[in-house]
């Protein structure tokens, strides 16, 4: 029972770490840039909320997903979606992230969590599609919200937008991407 609890609490120390990872989203109100940490909490409530635009999710399932999603930025960093990354090389470095961290948990959760990361990022499960819908609806939103955000400091259109964003939220969520690409279309034309 100790070395099991000791293990727990390494792992959930080590979480305690996402909270220094910044992201290129800022917050709402544009005062700051949100960290990896608020970003897998928000995006369980988006999910708790938003639930019913998902078919055939457990949002249990999904939830769990997206609190764990990001914890391989601890070790990989945080790669923008509109920034210019190495893709092969983002997915080697997290893949050694999640061996590591995941390796902090005792054998069977450790399992559990890195089957449930890697379902995640397969996105080939409705819980999964959803929830990486979710994942690429919330920035969006934020940058809606602080008048621009990360879309100003890449030099956003549009159509770039859609190709790296929006395809992923149609996926797994329609109904979110057919309330929000208006939205995005009439600001980005600004």
């Amino acid at each position: 029972m100790t070395a099991r609890l000791d293990a727990q609490m390494a792992f959930l120390i080590e979480a305690d770490r996402l909270k220094s990872i910044l992201r290129a989203t800022p917050i709402a109100d544009d005062s700051r840039r949100e960290n990896s940490a608020e970003h897998s909490w928000h995006l369980a409530l988006f999910a708790l909320i938003l639930g019913e635009h998902g078919k055939d999710v457990a949002i249990d399932r999904v939830i769990r997903m997206l609190l764990i999603h990001d914890l391989v930025e601890i070790d990989a960093g945080d790669a923008p979606i509109y920034g210019e990354v190495d893709s092969a090389a983002v997915a080697v470095a997290e893949s050694a992230a999640a061996d590591r961290i995941f390796g902090l948990l005792p054998a069977d959760q450790g399992a559990e969590l890195r089957a449930l990361w890697e379902e995640f990022e397969a996105n080939d499960s409705p819980d999964a599609r959803f929830a990486k819908s979710v994942d690429r609806f919330q920035p969006p939103n934020l940058n809606l919200a602080s008048g621009g955000g990360s879309w100003r400091d890449y030099s956003v259109s549009y159509e770039m937008f859609e190709a790296r964003v929006g395809a992923k939220i149609a996926h797994g969520a329609p109904n979110l991407w057919t309330w929000i690409a208006p939205k995005v279309r009439a600001f980005l034309s600004r």
